[in-house]
């Protein structure tokens, strides 16, 4: 099996390389220490030019806001949520609100059957430095085949549905959960299996057009055709982009107004990560 996904993926590569619309990665910052283990990022749609990020399992519970230059502005600590492994940060905006998603789905062991996601009004940088949120819902996430790891989701600005990615299978499973979203426990229905591996993160470009997945070695692109689904979008053959392998690289976010993508990865033996922009051709 594991021979088979490495031919497709190798196809893949080959048939689409040659058609890649975005420049090499260009460094524009690094990290603090206290983004040690960064594992999700996503574009500000209230502060434009600032980004959202989160460590993975064992951090204090927080959410930090950076600038381009990967410096931090804002710290949000999560009252009653705990970060037993957040892996994934997404900005939806739903009815005129727009929220945050810290998506707690990562299992290593894959020995939790459940999965939450932590949803609250987008913070607005200010003067303060920290800011303690209270007021948020919890989602409570059931897959439908038993117990995954996962540390990728998006959310279709184009129907709020949001789609979540297991990681460690041969051929990743892809799982749909349609809105609007009840706060009794989600049960997302399994839409799709892909020719994928180690997918750490996705993203949706805000105009819902372009879509990024990312595993430690390669990153996939996709541009929607009108009335295509998401589902029908992750069918098709990706474009595999140029990309210099990041050490632990678990997270990617679009552009506020797409003109490229950013990655961001963990710092793994104090090599401090650096905030990467791939700029649009």
């Amino acid at each position: 099996m594991r021979l088979i996904t490495f031919l497709l993926l190798l196809l893949m590569g080959c048939s689409n390389s040659k058609s890649d619309p975005f420049e090499k990665g260009k460094s524009l910052g690094t990290v603090s220490r206290k983004l040690e283990e960064a594992s999700g990022l996503a574009a500000s749609v209230r502060n434009p030019g600032y980004f959202w990020t989160v460590n993975d399992s064992g951090n204090p519970p927080e959410v930090f806001l950076i600038d381009v230059n990967a410096n931090i502005k804002l710290t949000c600590r999560l009252v009653n949520a705990t970060n037993r492994d957040w892996e994934e940060i997404r900005v939806s905006t739903e009815e005129e609100t727009t929220y945050l998603y810290v998506a707690d789905i990562g299992d290593n062991e894959a020995k939790y059957d459940l999965k939450f996601i932590y949803r609250f009004e987008e913070p607005l940088l200010a003067e303060e430095k920290e800011l303690i949120v209270t007021d948020m819902d919890t989602l409570v996430i059931e897959l439908p085949d038993g117990k995954r790891d996962a540390e990728a989701i998006l959310i279709d600005p184009l129907t709020n549905d949001f789609f979540l990615f297991s990681k460690r299978e041969d051929s990743i499973n892809v799982y749909r959960q349609s809105y609007p979203l009840l706060k009794d426990t989600l049960l997302p229905e399994k839409i799709l299996r892909m020719p994928l591996h180690n997918i750490a993160s996705a993203d949706i470009s805000v105009d819902g057009k372009e879509v990024l997945l990312k595993n430690y070695d390669n990153i996939y692109y996709w541009r929607r055709t009108e009335n295509e689904t998401i589902g029908e979008l992750l069918k098709r053959k990706p474009i595999e982009l140029s990309y210099q392998p990041e050490k632990q690289g678990e997270a990617i976010a679009w552009a506020l107004d797409g003109t490229g993508f950013y990655t961001l990865s963990e710092s793994p033996e104090k090599e401090w990560a650096q905030l990467k922009f791939y700029k649009r051709k």
